[in-house]
């Protein structure tokens, strides 16, 4: 292992903790819809994504490298400068996980290092086109791809499956779509593994470069490869409850063919990238692949009051952990006791959102609860409401007798045949 510095050290396993927070934070991308839909146990689903993670982790390097050497010229940029932007970029994680909300870890790491070089060097210390071209077009791109892929495929699948009644066709149905949720689920963890673990492995090697250990241009080290694999991991593993109960249930419903469908297409949005080099959010893939798939079903819907506090969130991560690493570099620029006094607010403000956290305490037993329950309805929801007709078989007010139901064919090839 190459020589390391004290300061080196400390803004390496700055960035193992990163990743292990990226780890937790983004479990749900692969796992959230393939637990809700009851295909797989939320441990077992955890402990999958966690393995998968760390064997996508060693598939490529190519976004290591545009991390590394593309988004801010490493000519003159301080290791200072990477410990603050990772301060930022770990703070803002943990504070969307604490209330639930999948934004992107990518883009809290880009805004933080983006925050801390301009507080560091100044506007020229930026490519402006790789952020362009490499973060911030993918960033727009990939959920609108990802969930026009996804409702396509959903309402595909219904399509395909509208005549099936037979209730033993139904049933081996339901179970092969569920085998293809978990199937596509293992390709979103590998996937996630393959495109995520690289950005740790590029900040790690970044920081190499700044202290002077590794040239400009090198690939990561195989060391940095294995830890950022197993720190992912690792996260992963505890498994981010509070993100995967939002995007299993808190955006839509989910029947086992939208969870096939909104995984597959996800993982063929993020594998694609990562082969291109393009940093793209998992989180954001996935999400725009959840929603869509929602509305690709006949009769399903999307709770828009979640899904808009989720794009403030996307909106306000680059320019808040942004912030946050300026402020972060600003302190760090003033010497031993600046980085001294970082480091004191970054255990200090993740301790105290741990200790926020356990107020609502959400884990595996009850991860599968309504995040809906206390969602306000909105004005076109309360509006159908308001016209549903009663009940079949119950008398309307003024009526002396009923009209039965007529009898529907199933639209939901997951759905078990009715008990006669």
């Amino acid at each position: 292992m190459e020589h390391i510095t004290l300061l080196l050290a400390i803004v390496v396993v700055t960035a193992l903790v990163f990743d292990f927070t990226n780890g937790f934070h983004d479990t749900a991308n692969a796992m959230a819809t393939t637990i809700s839909t009851g295909a797989l146990k939320p441990k077992t689903a955890v402990a999958m994504s966690a393995v998968l993670n760390l064997i996508g982790a060693f598939l490529s390097v190519e976004v290591a490298k545009t991390i590394s050497g593309g988004i801010v010229n490493e000519d003159g940029l301080r290791t200072e400068v990477i410990f603050a932007a990772l301060v930022g970029a770990i703070l803002w994680n943990l504070l969307t996980w604490l209330v639930g909300l999948p934004s992107s870890s990518s883009h809290a790491l880009f805004g933080g290092l983006i925050g801390a070089a301009v507080m560091s060097a100044g506007w020229s210390s930026i490519n402006g086109g790789t952020v362009v071209t490499k973060v911030l077009l993918p960033a727009i791109a990939a959920p609108v791809v990802a969930g026009l892929a996804a409702m396509l495929a959903t309402r595909l699948t219904y399509r395909i499956n509208r005549n099936v009644t037979d209730p033993n066709q139904l049933k081996s149905t339901a179970k092969g779509y569920r085998a293809g949720q978990i199937a596509s689920a293992g390709l979103v963890s590998l996937a996630h593994g393959t495109n995520d673990a690289q950005k740790t492995m590029g900040i790690i090697t970044l920081a190499l470069v700044t202290s002077g250990v590794l040239a400009p241009g090198s690939n990561p080290p195989m060391w940095v490869i294995v830890s950022a694999g197993v720190a992912i991991a690792l996260g992963t593993y505890l498994g981010g409850w509070r993100i995967i109960r939002t995007m299993g249930s808190g955006l839509t419903d989910l029947k086992p063919p939208q969870g096939f469908a909104a995984q597959t297409s996800a993982a063929t949005v993020i594998l694609a990238s990562s082969h291109l080099g393009f940093s793209l959010s998992t989180t954001q893939s996935c999400s725009g692949a959840v929603m869509g798939a929602g509305l690709g079903r006949k009769g399903g819907v999307v709770r828009w009051s979640t899904a808009t506090r989720m794009f403030v969130a996307w909106g306000l991560t680059l320019p808040a952990a942004g912030l946050v690493g300026a402020a972060a570099e600003f302190l760090t620029k003033q010497g031993t006791w600046g980085i001294a006094v970082t480091a004191i607010l970054l255990i200090g403000g993740s301790f105290a959102i741990w200790l926020a956290s356990r107020r609502q305490p959400v884990d595996h037993t009850n991860v599968n609860d309504s995040a809906a329950a206390d969602e306000p309805q909105g004005v076109v929801t309360t509006a159908m409401a308001a016209v549903q007709p009663p009940p079949a078989g119950v008398p309307a007010a003024g009526l002396m007798t009923t009209i039965a139901a007529p009898a529907s064919a199933p639209d939901d090839p997951a759905r078990p045949p009715a008990k006669v």
